[in-house]
């Protein structure tokens, strides 16, 4: 009887490593794998906002470099009737056209955390804020935009490739 019992346990324990095992080999259990995707999508949502406020710092630095870090190779930027194709173009406009890069101006950008959107489906989203330029000498609000982009995760960094700017619009 004793040979029984043990062969009996002995054979659900191999029953119940086999059943670990074959888990194990299919990825876990759906919970998991949920979380997991819950999780990689929050840290998306987070990268992808992290765009918009480097962004604002390039503007308030005027440092370019920073600006032309969030840019995918072959992006596209609108603003003010001038289409920007490919990261040298782009980098020109923001020297060139762009009011807050000017030399004379002492402009602060930043956002209202409720102007920002952002979304993720994978390796793509989007990405609209708006920008209030305040004057940082009179302390007067000089300017507000608003931006509306593409994004995609490049090389495991997410870039902009494709974004518009134009008017702000008021909301509540």
């Amino acid at each position: 009887m004793r040979r029984l019992w043990i062969g009996g346990a002995l054979g659900v324990l191999v029953a119940l490593s086999a059943l670990v095992i074959s888990l194990a080999a299919f990825g876990g259990s759906s919970t998991s794998s949920t979380s997991e995707e819950a999780l990689q999508r929050q840290a998306d949502l987070y990268a992808i906002d992290q765009l918009e406020k480097k962004f604002h710092k390039a503007t308030s630095r005027k440092n370019i470099d920073l600006m032309m870090s969030l840019w995918a190779p072959n992006a596209t930027f609108t603003a003010g009737g001038n289409i920007a194709v490919g990261k040298k173009q782009i980098r020109q406009f923001w020297l060139t056209e762009s009011e807050t890069f000017k030399p004379d101006n002492t402009w602060i950008s930043g956002t209202i955390p409720y102007k920002v959107r952002t979304t993720v489906n994978g390796d793509r989203g989007t990405l609209y804020f708006e920008c209030h330029y305040v004057d940082a000498k009179t302390g007067k609000v000089e300017k507000s935009t608003a931006a509306d982009g593409d994004v995609a995760r490049i090389n495991e960094k997410w870039l902009i490739t494709s974004m518009a700017g134009g008017s702000a619009t008021l909301s509540r």
